[in-house]
């Protein structure tokens, strides 16, 4: 199905169009283009323009430039726009304006990936779904995900994230959801912000792009719900707050209770004046809490609730993100059970990952690598010391600490779960095979700048015999 024309994507974006094309999809990158694909040529590390002539050799149907590239035919089907980001933009928001989608836009300092997974999960059993991929929630990233939308979406998940204040308001002014959740408030990128009331502030501006009759779906669990209520006053929206009974009384959405049983994570809760048991394929009480918040979008969009509960049983974590993975030593060598958390860390995410490989069940050892947690600002040190005082520590066998920042949890622990202290990831990946054996359950956890995804790889690579990492 054609996603856009030449004709359409000039007048989305005031461009002018060089040829007689059209396009089935969007990419930014060469490496993973698809013949037809529309190259948008960003500037970011290197600049999009010196790729255009090999996005073109491998099929690319045109590219969006801001001047005509070297190296490219004068007969080059081109889309050329005064500046290639706004470009994107507009194209997003034409995106946006064309089709009838019932829009969900997810924000939070943890989870957002994860719960936009599993709405994208539940909401393609109701009607044709388009979800954001991968963690594409920032300045390029969401009007990327609203120009590749098909015109005939049913429903869209996309996902805002941030780094600095003033971030979230314009992303969700373009992505205009009909619902708009917050996951939870914690202290990352504290380097940006002075206190984590500043953060929960920034998250509250989700609320700012909300369709009139839009409904805020909200934590209320965390210390700064008082932020995120004065936000939705602000905006004057419907808001509907989802969290634990254990902790507050009135809630539209209420988590009853949550047990970690086997490999997955069974929850009660109380929706729309029914009671629900969850079955989430994969531990974590962070999870359940998750879902909850899902269902609660699912329910102000007026779907199926029994259906979305069916669904939810079906998501499990993607690569990265809390996938778990049995690794074989090969015939008659036994196993070792992977948690792949290597995507990105914080404390809140730490804690939760912690927790989870404390709870799995296991016939050896409970081993953690764990890598810096970046942008926390100037209590990053006792922020990583602190997580040797956290209960699931006592049920963990050895973590291995990665970076200068880990050095001052390294420290923190107690000897005999203390393991190494490396300086980067692919000194781990060394050591791997001496340090791990078979039924040891490992968990790989680190800001995404760390590698931490070398661990994974290599405990994949303890299987095809001796490895050089």
């Amino acid at each position: 199905m054609t996603l856009w024309t030449a004709a359409e994507a000039a007048a989305a974006t005031g461009g002018q169009a060089h040829g007689d094309w059209h396009v089935d999809g969007i990419s930014i990158d060469t490496r993973s283009i698809a013949p037809g694909d529309l190259f948008v040529a960003l500037k970011a590390a290197r600049d999009g323009h010196d790729f255009v002539a090999q996005a073109l050799e491998k099929g690319a149907g045109a590219a969006l430039v801001s001047r005509w590239p070297e190296g490219v035919a004068e007969d080059a089907p081109l889309l050329v726009v005064e500046d290639v980001q706004t470009g994107l933009e507009a194209l997003g928001r034409a995106g946006r304006a064309r089709t009838d989608a019932r829009v969900i836009a997810v924000t939070g300092s943890v989870g957002k990936t994860s719960t936009k997974e599993m709405l994208a999960r539940i909401l393609s059993d109701q009607g044709r779904t388009h979800a954001a991929v991968a963690s594409y929630n920032n300045h390029w990233g969401v009007p990327l995900t609203l120009a590749r939308m098909p015109r005939d979406s049913d429903f869209a998940v996309i996902e805002i994230g941030m780094n600095h204040p003033g971030e979230i308001s314009p992303l969700a002014k373009q992505a205009r959801p009909h619902v708009a959740m917050v996951t939870t408030v914690a202290p990352v990128h504290l380097e940006a912000f002075d206190t984590i009331e500043g953060i929960a502030a920034e998250k509250a501006a989700i609320m700012d792009g909300l369709e009139p009759g839009g409904v805020a779906v909200l934590n209320a669990d965390i210390t700064e719900a008082n932020v995120l209520r004065a936000g939705a006053q602000k905006s004057e929206v419907d808001a509907r707050w989802f969290g634990s009974s254990a902790q507050h009384g009135q809630l539209d959405y209420v988590l009853l209770s949550t047990v970690l049983n086997g490999d997955e994570t069974v929850a009660q809760v109380r929706m729309e004046d029914r009671n629900f048991i969850l079955h989430i394929q994969s531990l974590g009480a962070h999870f359940a809490m998750n879902a909850l918040g899902a269902l609660a979008c699912v329910s102000a969009l007026g779907v199926n609730l029994a259906k979305a509960v069916q669904s939810l049983s079906l998501w499990s974590p993607v690569t990265g993100r809390g996938a778990r993975e049995t690794v074989s030593l090969g015939a008659g060598k036994g196993e070792i059970l992977m948690l792949d958390d290597s995507y990105n860390a914080n404390p809140a995410s730490v804690a939760a990952a912690l927790t989870v490989l404390a709870a799995t069940r296991c016939e050896g050892r409970r081993i953690a690598y764990l890598g810096d947690m970046k942008e926390l600002g100037p209590e990053e040190a006792a922020l990583h010391s602190d997580l040797a005082r956290l209960p699931a520590i006592h049920d963990i066998d050895q973590i291995h600490c990665i970076g200068p920042l880990m050095g001052a949890l390294h420290a923190a622990l107690p000897v005999e779960k203390r393991g190494r202290h490396y300086a980067i990831s692919a000194e781990a990946c060394a050591d791997l095979r001496g340090h791990l054996r078979a039924g040891d359950v490992v968990l790989a956890k680190g800001s995404l700048s760390m590698a931490l995804a070398k661990i994974v790889d290599g405990i994949r690579e303890l299987g095809h015999g001796e490895a050089t990492f």
